[in-house]
């Protein structure tokens, strides 16, 4: 396992299920974990990353990243278990939002159940520019199942207010790093719930944009990454956002 600490970000290269139970403590957990929706068949999801997910003929392809490949069942059980390690690390009342797509949201929403969260609701994220769709409806929304560990103060009094539906463009090809790469504009939205200086978690960081939010935010933020090409993509975006070097650590 590697370990990289760059101003109030903590960066883990390695596999995020043996990686949280080792935390001490987080505030938050702001995620978009590997939706494993990509294809109807075994043989269709075995398939990479990149080619079930990028347009035949683009001249710019991303690497390809990992845990994209289970069947329905056993992605909601693999879920389950790492939201229930993360749970134990999760303030009372800490936030969660898991990023989801609609084929993936019912067993979304029940592996953060049975993981032992309160399921609160559900966020849309309206991409605006997603492709037409002939004879039928266009795919444009994502949804972000959001929850609480037990319960969390909604008193009036100096609350705080948040949007349920966000409208944000999508980055192009040329301004991402990852093909499933969210922009920084709607991290910065959910970023907003967790309190200044707290501590945000994303165990499957990708180019880490919730870690670019966090910090441009004053979060504190901690990050899991498989994939050392992302983990490194992760680092150095860190590294633009805080003007800090990496501290390496080997563990």
């Amino acid at each position: 396992m590697r370990i990289e600490t760059i101003g109030d970000a903590t960066l883990y290269l390695g596999n995020s299920l043996e990686i949280i139970p080792t935390l001490v403590h987080i505030d938050a957990l702001i995620t978009d974990p590997p939706y494993s929706s990509g294809g109807r068949t075994s043989q269709e999801r075995s398939r990479s990353t990149s080619e079930k997910y990028q347009t035949t003929g683009l001249k710019h392809y991303f690497a390809d990243f990992a845990g994209d490949n289970k069947d329905q069942r056993s992605w909601m059980l693999w879920m389950s278990i790492w939201l229930s390690h993360a749970m134990k690390k999760l303030s009372e009342g800490g936030m969660v939002c898991l990023f989801s797509d609609w084929r993936q949201l019912p067993a979304c929403t029940d592996a953060l159940q049975m993981a032992g969260l309160v399921w609160r609701g559900i966020v849309v994220w309206d991409k605006v520019n997603a492709r037409p769709m002939p004879n039928r409806f266009r795919a444009q929304a994502e949804y972000i199942a959001w929850g609480t560990n037990g319960q969390r103060s909604f008193d009036t009094k100096s609350a705080s207010y948040h949007d349920g539906v966000f409208s944000i463009k999508a980055p192009s090809s040329k301004e991402r790093e990852h093909s499933t790469q969210k922009p920084v504009e709607l991290m910065d939205r959910l970023v907003e719930v967790v309190r200044p200086g707290e501590i945000v978690c994303d165990p499957f960081m990708g180019s880490g944009t919730t870690g670019v939010s966090a910090l441009r935010l004053g979060r504190k933020f901690i990050g899991c990454e498989v994939v050392p090409h992302y983990f490194d993509v992760a680092c150095r975006r860190m590294e633009e956002v805080c003007g800090q070097k990496r501290k390496e650590s080997n563990d």
